[in-house]
Formats: C-alpha cells, structure tokens, sequence
C-alpha cells in the first residue's frame, strides 16, 4: 500500500530513504502525535507526525532532537534515522518490543539501569523549570473551563512541593521525563529501550523517578526498591520526601497536560474523555494531598 504523499509521506522523504516508503500499518493514534510503521525497501521504519497543538503542550522539539542524539549514541532510544529541521515529523527505525513490565525481578533493575545511563549522557540546553511549564501551560488552558478553578486551588497545594524541589542542590542531568511504561520497550534480546523524547530537558534526576513511580503504581517498597537501585546505597527517609514532592508535581503538570488537551479539542467523545480522567485525577491527587498533610 503506497502511502497518499501529499497526505502522510514529507515531500522530501529522499533526504532519508532511497526508496520511497509505503505505508504497513498506523501505529499510534496518540493524544500528541500520530506514527506510522513504514516499509523502505527492507528497512523499517517509524514516522512520527507531530501534533498541531504542540505549542499549546509545551513541546520542545529542538531539545527533543538534541537529547535523541545523545541517547542514539548510547544505544538508548529506536536508532534515529531523520530529525525533520522544521520539527515537523521525526523518522527513527522500527524497534520490535513490548513494554516494561515490573513482573519478576529484573524491571526494577532494568529501570534503575537505564535511568543511570540516561542522566550520564551530557546536559542540554533545555531546563525543565516546573514554574515556566505551569505557566506555559495555564496560558492554553481556557479560563472557562469547568476544572478552571480546582486547578487553582490544587497549584496552591502542590506549591510547597515545588518550593522543597528548588531548595534541593543537585546537578541537572539529561531527563526523559515522560518514562511511562508506554514509552518503554523491552526488545526482543532483552534490551530496555526509551522511546518518545519529546519532553526530554535538563533537570533533577529524580523527576524521571517520579514518573516512572507514578505511571508504574509503585508501592513503597518498589520506591524504595528503584531508588536503591538508581543511587547503588541503601535510602534515607531524606531522599524517599525528595521523591515524593516530585510525585505530586508530576501528577499536577499530568492533570495540567489533560486540562490542555480538553481545552484544545471540540470532539465530543474525546471531551468526554478528557473531562472523566481529568475528574478522575483531580480527586486522586487531592486525596494524597490530604494523606500527605498538604
């Protein structure tokens, strides 16, 4: 199936194969982007078409494309095959895998090890400065919004997490900060790979740990586990309150990213949707709050 060029395929889709590809299957139909399996010649590959409401989500794409080079250096993301310079769409090869799972004894470890390479590879000029993105965020957040104000009220509870975060002296390092089990793919040798960089930014390490806690549903001890793990010592309550603050900062920018979405879309379902997981984690996370004293 030839894939409809003024449709899917870039028009300078030579720049990048010497075939012209055709399309196998639709991979994703994502809340950001849209990816296709390709065939070109025996290579396989993935587009990924980006989001028209990439702005509106505060997506850095030229800090996407820095941080996939360093990790496609290291062998830690699907090798990168062609970074569009106008940030329009991103090609990279086909990595056949299925996603993390904690089961057994070594996603923990695996996690742990990944992470390490990760924060080991350069800092780029991208910050993840929490503050700025709530910022960029409630500016594509329309005020008339049902949730409008529950937001507010939950920023002035999360606020000391973020003040603690911006007290702790660490030095930023080279973050993924979308590690969702989604985003991370076992291959068939057994290698873990991260996919989806498009949130990467140089920031604390542990704002990766955070996610990986969150969208895993970790339990304490699986905390405390991966934390032991990353850091090769034994933890200290100092660092699992660390972990914490930026548990709850991750799930206020995760409830902010839905607030955008829902904001951005006219669909009805999709609204539906975006209206029951935003309701969903909004009394989620003011019940942690409560346990937490916040």
């Amino acid at each position: 199936m030839t894939l409809p060029p003024a449709d899917l395929l870039p028009a300078d889709w030579p720049l990048w194969s010497t075939s012209q590809p055709t399309l196998l299957k639709p991979l994703t139909q994502g809340l950001t982007n849209r990816s296709f399996l390709l065939a070109a010649g025996e290579d396989r590959l993935v587009l990924r078409l980006n989001s028209p409401i990439s702005n509106a989500l505060d997506l850095n794409r030229p800090a996407e494309a820095e941080a996939l080079h360093l990790a496609d250096s290291a062998g830690l993301c699907a090798p990168l095959v062609y970074c569009d310079p106008e940030y329009r769409y991103l090609v990279t090869r086909y990595v056949s895998g299925t996603p993390l799972t904690l089961e057994g004894n070594r996603g923990i470890p695996q996690l742990a090890q990944l992470l390490q390479k990760i924060h080991q590879l350069p800092p780029i000029a991208a910050h993840l400065d929490i503050e700025q993105k709530i910022a960029n965020y409630w500016a594509s957040i329309d005020p008339g919004d049902v949730f409008f104000e529950s937001l507010h009220s939950l920023q002035r509870r999360v606020q000391p997490s973020i003040a603690a975060t911006q007290t702790a002296h660490s030095s930023p390092a080279l973050c993924h900060n979308d590690l969702l089990a989604d985003n991370l793919l076992v291959s068939a040798s057994g290698q873990l790979y991260a996919i989806d960089w498009e949130y990467a930014a140089s920031g604390d390490p542990f704002y990766d740990l955070a996610v990986i806690a969150e969208g895993y549903g970790m339990d304490a001890a699986q905390q405390s586990h991966l934390l032991q793990q990353y850091l090769a010592q034994p933890v200290d309550h100092e660092e699992m309150a660390r972990l914490d603050q930026w548990r709850v900062i991750y799930r206020y920018l995760s409830i902010l990213w839905y607030a955008v979405q829902l904001s951005n879309t006219d669909a009805g379902v999709e609204k539906r949707n975006f209206t029951a997981v935003l309701r969903s984690e909004i009394d989620a996370i003011r019940k942690a709050l409560s346990r937490s004293g916040h």
